[in-house]
């Protein structure tokens, strides 16, 4: 009997692309502080139906996966009130400052959050957090060459923030930790799963920090 791939055509490089649809029309129907929602009218074929979707039309954001010359990754305990829970995540804020470079952003966000500067930085993983109801693309980076903020240059966290624990966990316990259902976070699952493939050829398959990234609603 022929095994099942033998029965599946040879499979091309899987790759997202863009996919451009005729908009009919696109409204804002609530504006916030931080993201709206927009409403657009759309075709997927020019003799296609009309179709409506609401979404979030969001800025964008970047996380950090920090990781230690042991080989430990670091792991921060913040209050996420939508899920009402106190989650393990990694350090990652949005880009909301209009013309910022990405990795600037991550190095603003690992300082804030994490009280840590790094001098060598690659491209984890791009993912869109909720593509069904969002357009936010987040892209991770894997930091390391770790050196602490002065103390006179640490930033004040306030609210949420201010409750932050830092934890260092072992790469593998980490990865653990999300197969076991104990992480959440997605920007943490997919960095964590992330940094352990990349450690099979001891990172050195990864992108440069400065790698395109067409999927942020900048580029797109």
């Amino acid at each position: 009997m022929p095994g099942i791939s033998e029965n599946i055509p040879a499979a091309r490089q899987v790759s997202d692309a863009p996919s451009p649809r005729r908009l009919l029309s696109t409204e804002k129907v609530y504006e916030g502080r931080i993201w709206d929602v927009v409403s657009d009218s759309f075709k997927l074929t020019d003799d296609g139906t009309a179709l409506v979707r609401d979404y979030i039309d969001h800025p964008g954001a970047v996380a950090v996966l920090p990781m230690n010359d042991d080989g430990e990754v670091l792991l921060i305990k913040q209050y996420r009130h939508p899920v009402g829970m106190d989650l393990w995540e990694i350090p990652a804020g949005l880009l909301d400052v209009e013309g910022e470079d990405f990795v600037a952003g991550a190095a603003r966000e690992l300082a804030e959050e994490a009280d840590l500067v790094a001098g060598t930085w690659n491209v984890l993983a791009d993912f869109f957090n909720s593509p069904g109801s969002s357009s936010e693309a987040i892209r991770i980076y894997l930091a390391r060459g770790l050196t602490e903020v002065p103390h006179h240059e640490l930033h004040v966290r306030t609210d949420e923030e201010a409750e932050i624990e830092l934890h260092w966990i072992p790469l593998e316990e980490a990865v653990a930790a999300v197969l076991e259902g104990r992480l959440h976070n997605p920007s943490a699952v997919v960095g964590v799963l992330a940094a352990a493939a990349a450690k099979a050829d001891g990172f050195t398959g990864l992108r440069p920090a400065d790698a395109p990234w067409p999927a942020h609603p900048s580029q797109r």
